[in-house]
């Protein structure tokens, strides 16, 4: 499929215009340093990112940039040579945009890192491309199996813009201890290759990147204020020592990602895969009591999503992705529900081999794991709420823990209210003498099941979050 947007005539006659103004916060110092480099031949390309870099990075230290989760942010693709000459004898050239991690520690656990984040988000994904923005981009791809990498076609001649928007945030891979932990920063990094005589993008021609946080939805803008403030207040001595920041992020030339070339042979075949773009929306808890989520007080995952007969092919795909069967769905391809529920066991064991094919078969069975434990909540009323059932009695929800940790009695807590775990800083249990234990992963293993609680809120001052008691 072809995603392309016609552009006017006016903005291949002021290209040139258009790179200076991109440039232009860096355009003097960049071109004197480079070209005083020993005679090094440069590459023709160059990639802005249309956000703003912080003022509080000191002028030794790489530049930074602020995100918001989920918002739309622009990538300038500029062919700087493009008035002069143009080495690249492809007509398009392709570009792989990938999110990754800063820290050499994280990056050694990248596959881990990211499998248990699609665990905790089934069918969102990491990095996404914004098609009706974009210019100039054709043929978009993103691999279900690559949650974090993007991939187009442009033409280095006429320039494009492509907008990202990146749905994970910085602190969904810190351990959580005592809440307000500094997020962990990214790295948006672009790798471009040509096509041979073959037609295969395989030659790799230039490779840059920054180095980003990404915060909750107007948090960036809330840092970056922060971060002006406090410069703000130092004296012009002090302030030297910190980068001026800038409108825009110029991402610096690097070596290529080390997986760059495998993906684009393994996609040289593959047809484009849909883009999702859906992120979870979270409500925070009121200053008062709040209502838990209405969409059913069995919280118990993996056994609500059932495949139906009545699926039709389009979200029988979105299922197989959904449930981590990506690889399969191009052969499931015109597929469906009642298509996949009428194989046996032996059927899907010989297309997808034992391991992937019982895992399929009971998936499509509904057959959930029994949990470790279950305990029954219930959000406390204050004194003029009406009683919520008749009779006066109290609806309580099941929370069904496959972990005996506190990790996992945060998760079920937060989801059960919609909201994100980080925002629960601490849980407690209120015993009878009135004193207030803080839950450990020690004490939700002494749990009883179908233990009983009542479930009330604190705002926490020092951060956005709560504190969760159990009565």
């Amino acid at each position: 499929m072809l995603f392309c947007h016609s552009q006017p005539e006016s903005y291949h006659q002021h290209s040139a215009s258009y790179i200076r103004e991109a440039l232009a916060p860096f355009l003097k110092n960049e071109e004197a340093r480079l070209m005083a480099e020993n005679g090094a031949s440069r590459s023709p390309f160059q990639y802005i990112l249309c956000a703003a870099t912080s003022p509080a990075v000191k002028q030794q230290e790489e530049s930074l940039t602020y995100l918001n989760q989920g918002q739309s942010y622009e990538i300038r693709m500029l062919n700087r040579k493009l008035v002069e000459y143009t080495d690249i004898s492809s007509k398009y050239v392709k570009s792989i945009v990938r999110v990754v991690f800063h820290d050499r520690r994280l990056q050694y656990m990248e596959h881990q890192q990211l499998e248990g984040w699609r665990w905790n988000r089934p069918g969102d994904r990491i990095l996404d491309i914004d098609i009706p923005l974009s210019v100039g981009i054709q043929e978009p791809r993103s691999h279900p199996m690559h949650l974090n990498t993007i991939e187009f076609l442009w033409d280095p001649v006429k320039n494009a813009s492509v907008f990202i928007q990146v749905n994970c945030i910085s602190t969904e891979f810190t351990p959580r201890k005592h809440g307000g932990e500094k997020g962990v920063p990214f790295r948006i990094q672009v790798d471009t290759f040509t096509s041979n005589e073959h037609g295969e993008y395989l030659e790799h021609v230039h490779s840059s990147s920054c180095q980003v946080k990404v915060f909750k939805p107007k948090g960036a803008d809330r840092k970056l204020k922060t971060d002006r403030e406090k410069i703000d207040k130092k004296t012009l001595q002090d302030r030297d020592k910190y980068q001026p920041s800038h409108d825009t992020t110029l991402l610096k030339e690097c070596s290529p990602w080390p997986d760059a070339l495998n993906l684009t042979i393994n996609s040289s075949s593959s047809t484009p895969s849909p883009v999702y773009h859906s992120s979870p929306t979270s409500c925070g808890f009121t200053d008062g009591d709040c209502s838990p989520n209405q969409q059913g007080d069995l919280l118990m995952p993996a056994c609500s999503d059932h495949l139906l007969p009545s699926s039709s092919p389009q979200d029988t795909q979105q299922w197989l992705h959904r449930h981590r069967f990506s690889p399969y769905s191009r052969l499931f391809t015109s597929f469906s529900g009642g298509d996949l529920l009428r194989m046996s066991r032996e059927d899907l064991i010989q297309i997808c081999g034992p391991a992937d094919g019982i895992r399929l078969f009971n998936t499509m069975k509904g057959r959930c794991i029994q949990p470790r434990l279950t305990i029954y909540v219930c959000q406390q009323q204050a004194r003029h709420q009406p009683a919520i059932k008749p009779g006066g009695g109290e609806i309580y929800h099941a929370l069904y823990l496959e972990e005996l940790t506190l990790l996992d009695l945060s998760e079920k807590i937060a989801l059960l209210y919609s909201i994100s775990p980080q925002q629960i800083t601490h849980i407690y249990r209120l015993k009878s003498n009135g004193i207030h234990v803080l839950v450990s992963d020690e004490m939700v293993q002494n749990f009883r099941e179908e233990t009983s609680f009542i479930l009330s809120t604190i705002r926490d001052e020092n951060t956005e979050g709560f504190h969760v008691v159990l009565k």
